[in-house]
């Protein structure tokens, strides 16, 4: 662990932000219910919504818009110049979990089924025999989106009792399509019961339903454990956890006009399949909101390059804490622990985009906050993951650096991390943003 730090976590964040990142997450089961609970708390500290189809005009303050399941919010302070550069956190709204699929009533021997389809690198095992929930998005014939969440016990995907599969622990295999149908109860399948149900329970007439974006989540709250209650098991983590953090960082920041950079919250959806979405890390929306908060304010292209030029974004996503029970897959001199604080990501092969210069930027925010912060390395024997990182980097010409938290069981339907943690980051990403 490196830190220049002698008082962890001095900044505006304690043990109460994490409080509030189990209520985020609780009510953000799909990118859009996130994106909704954002803009919530950004409309709190004074943002306001601004449309893409829409002039933009040269205010100072704090502003934000919404595409689908991704949120870009920026702050202006009085006064910026056309070419002052940006401090980016980058994020992403998507977890891995089960998506219902365009004809979604199935079933089999009398059971009541709905057909999902896999998204992300989910792992299979941790949705089997979990009280879930349904939430998402129902479009109207109108185009109008209308938000669901039935977070209650519905669906159920049962695990074969292992009297039928008696090597069922020693190698568990499931069939992505017949194993993970979850069911719903039991008679005869009729098309359109299931929108007909979800219509009802988001108070719409299912007949003016021409379109959905529905995933199942595990209902379970989040909830602190251990014997002094030091760590934190919830859902979707990766990555509401920086998410919540951005958004709590930028908007304690609101009313500063003495900020030298304009510090911008990016939160993306789809990163969990590649980030080749309009809402994606690869898609223009970034580049867009950049460019025209520039030439909203008078700026020139050469305005719009010197502010890109000096402009540093943090990629925040979840990493890997050290598994006491396979230490082995770790990095041996890399053991990122929880409750240590944020966390550097490196890789050479620019699966993160963290370079010399991006390390010191990030140290010098830490030390500002009172932060310990770790570096996380790959294994050399095992494939690195990647982020939205190297993508913003290449897309856009601006230095980036990987950062994150460390959990355990990422990409399950219920992982773990630091109850410390969420806070240092947040704390580091105030110091951040604020130069």
């Amino acid at each position: 662990m490196s830190s220049a730090a002698s008082r962890p976590g001095a900044g505006p964040f304690d043990r109460a932000h994490t409080d509030d990142l189990m209520a985020f997450l609780t009510a953000s089961p799909s990118p859009y219910h996130a994106v909704a609970s954002t803009a919530e708390r950004l409309e709190k500290a004074g943002f306001r919504r601004v449309e893409e189809t829409a002039a933009w005009d040269a205010t100072s303050g704090g502003k934000y818009l919404i595409r689908g399941g991704a949120i870009i919010a920026w702050y202006v302070p009085e006064g910026a110049a056309a070419h002052t550069p940006y401090r980016i956190v980058g994020a992403h709204t998507d977890s891995p979990n089960l998506r219902v699929k365009p004809q979604p009533d199935m079933g089999a021997q009398g059971w009541r089924q709905v057909a999902v389809e896999i998204y992300g690198g989910t792992l299979l095992n941790t949705w089997l025999d979990r009280d879930l929930g349904l939430a998402g998005r129902l479009t109207l014939r109108d185009g109008s989106h209308h938000l669901v969440n039935v977070d209650r016990p519905l669906l159920r995907v049962p695990q074969l009792a292992i009297h039928l599969d008696r090597q069922a622990n020693d190698g568990l295999k499931l069939d992505r399509q017949r194993h993970m149908q979850p069911i719903w109860g039991i008679g005869e399948v009729h098309e359109g019961d299931l929108i007909s149900f979800v219509s009802a329970e988001a108070g719409v007439d299912a007949e003016d339903v021409s379109g959905w974006d529905l995933m199942v989540h595990a209902v379970d709250a989040p909830a602190y454990l251990g014997r002094d209650r030091e760590l934190l098991a919830g859902p979707r983590m990766d990555n509401l956890l920086s998410v919540h953090a951005a958004t709590a960082a930028l908007a304690s920041l609101a009313g500063r006009e003495d900020l030298p950079y304009i510090p911008v919250l990016a939160a993306f959806d789809h990163e969990e399949n590649g980030s080749e979405a309009d809402t994606g890390a690869q898609g223009p929306l970034l580049g867009n909101v950049l460019e025209r908060s520039v030439y909203a304010r008078g700026g020139s292209y050469e305005d719009r390059a010197r502010a890109l030029a000096g402009t540093v974004c943090l990629s925040s996503d979840t990493g890997h804490a050290v598994h006491p029970n396979y230490a082995e897959r770790h990095d041996p001199t890399h053991h990122p622990r929880v409750n240590g604080g944020p966390i550097l990501k490196v890789n050479v092969n620019q699966r993160y985009a963290t370079d010399g210069s991006g390390r010191a930027v990030f140290a010098a925010a830490c030390e500002k906050a009172g932060v310990p912060w770790q570096s996380f390395v790959s294994s050399n024997d095992m494939p690195c993951g990647t982020t939205i990182g190297p993508i913003t980097a290449a897309r856009h010409g601006i230095t980036t650096v990987d950062i994150g938290v460390a959990i355990l069981s990422m990409h399950s339907a219920r992982e773990l991390c630091g109850a410390d943690d969420p806070y240092l980051l947040a704390n580091a990403l105030v110091a951040f943003l604020e130069g």
